[in-house]
């Protein structure tokens, strides 16, 4: 029996894309959803993996591509850099046909640089598709929005019903739609078998060149321990020294770019803001897998692993809180960074839209270092130099407790199961 298609912030953004574009590449994780999601809004498909069809299609697309473009549109073509030609194919369909919404194209992986003829720019937009948030698998209530934040139309108060043993669960269960509604043993199971399978199989499909699956553990496992931190790649070195194995800075390097093609890590890079005064900001990104749940099964944690070690449980609910605002973000055009100085002012996210508002937000799972959180929020607002910026539009405490509110000093804070985009 078919599972049954959750709505998807995604359905949103693919609509747009293809309005505005002859094609829209969906980019993303093996087992994010991408294919459902391009099956709801395609009228014809090809699935380059199918077994029976491959060769046969691999073939045509070597001798004549535009066949197998052919289909009612928009028409999907799922898993499109096995046969990297259909990319020109599609630019120069587009280019003939002078329509948008022609083609949607779907991949696990990101393609060496040289196997395409033109970039696309202007026929193709792309779109980052990652796993579910927690509103998108029903788990947030939704009763605040992202988007009203920015327009200063939020409600004054919110309840969330998700407790901190649910938060636990959702985060080792991951935003993956096919453990959705699966019981516990399942659905950490399925994720554990993901990790593995991108350890010992996928990290090395992506460009040909076979990696040792322990140094690739190795490194996912010091991926994992240094997430939500700004750890270069000599620190993550220093601290697989630190164990059994030593892996070079290159072949680190290479790994880490292995996993960045295939959407496994995704890094959160740094906000650079006009200030007052001359202050060092600090540029390293912070070390993020796509979902959470990827650094949880790396060490085989558990909901109940984590509610005895709030230390890593802390690390990862961050890491959950950016997936989550990434997903929101992207709905309402725009991008997720953090904030370092050399004086130790931080925030965990700036969210940035591309009509220049912004919001500064940190993540504090409890209450009790919610005070501190605001103080520094403030601190940081206050160092914006003004006639360059404009104010921010919000100011959020991002928390795994139960109510939202406005505190007096404007900062707002807001239980992640209490969000939407």
């Amino acid at each position: 029996m078919n599972q049954k298609y959750l709505t998807r912030i995604a359905d949103k953004v693919l609509n747009l894309a293809l309005e505005a574009s002859g094609a829209v590449l969906i980019e993303g994780p093996k087992w994010c959803g991408k294919t459902r999601t391009a099956e709801e809004k395609a009228a014809s498909t090809l699935y380059m993996q199918d077994p029976d069809h491959t060769a046969s299609y691999l073939k045509a697309a070597d001798a004549k591509p535009s066949l197998l473009l052919a289909g009612s549109t928009p028409r999907l073509i799922d898993e499109w850099q096995m046969a990297p030609v259909l990319w020109d194919a599609v630019r120069f369909a587009i280019d003939q046909r002078r329509e948008n919404s022609q083609f949607i194209l779907t991949g696990s992986a990101v393609p060496e640089d040289n196997v395409v003829q033109h970039t696309g720019t202007g026929r193709i937009s792309r779109m980052l598709m990652r796993p579910m948030s927690l509103f998108e698998s029903l788990e947030s209530n939704g009763s605040i929005s992202l988007k009203t934040l920015f327009n200063g139309t939020i409600k004054e108060e919110s309840y969330s019903s998700l407790t901190i043993e649910a938060l636990a669960y959702a985060l080792t269960r991951g935003g993956w739609p096919a453990s959705i509604g699966q019981k516990e043993s399942v659905a950490l199971r399925q994720v554990y078998d993901y990790v593995d399978a991108v350890i010992n199989i996928d990290v090395s499909r992506v460009d040909g060149v076979e990696k040792n699956p322990q140094r690739v553990r190795t490194l996912m496992r010091s991926l994992a321990r240094n997430i939500s931190t700004t750890a270069n790649i000599a620190t993550i070195q220093q601290d697989i020294a630190g164990g059994e194995q030593t892996i070079s800075d290159k072949t680190i390097a290479a790994y880490h770019n292995a996993l960045r093609r295939i959407f496994v890590v995704e890094d959160l890079p740094a906000w650079n803001p006009a200030l007052r005064s001359k202050t060092a900001i600090r540029t390293s990104p912070k070390r993020h897998f796509i979902d959470p749940s990827i650094a949880a099964a790396v060490f085989r944690s558990t909901p109940d692993s984590l509610l005895s070690d709030f230390n890593t449980f802390g690390l990862l609910f961050e890491s959950l809180c950016i997936r989550d605002l990434r997903i929101y973000s992207q709905a309402i055009d725009g991008e997720v960074f953090h904030y370092r100085d050399k004086n130790g002012l931080e925030a965990d996210a700036i969210v940035h839209l591309k009509d220049g508002r912004w919001g500064a937000v940190e993540v504090k799972m409890g209450a009790k270092e919610i005070d501190i959180a605001a103080k520094n929020l403030i601190t940081l607002r206050d160092k914006i130099n003004l006639e360059k910026m404009k104010q921010p539009s919000f100011l959020m405490v991002l928390t795994g407790t139960e109510l939202g509110y406005r505190r007096k000093d404007g900062v707002y804070i807001v239980p992640i199961g209490c969000l939407r985009e």
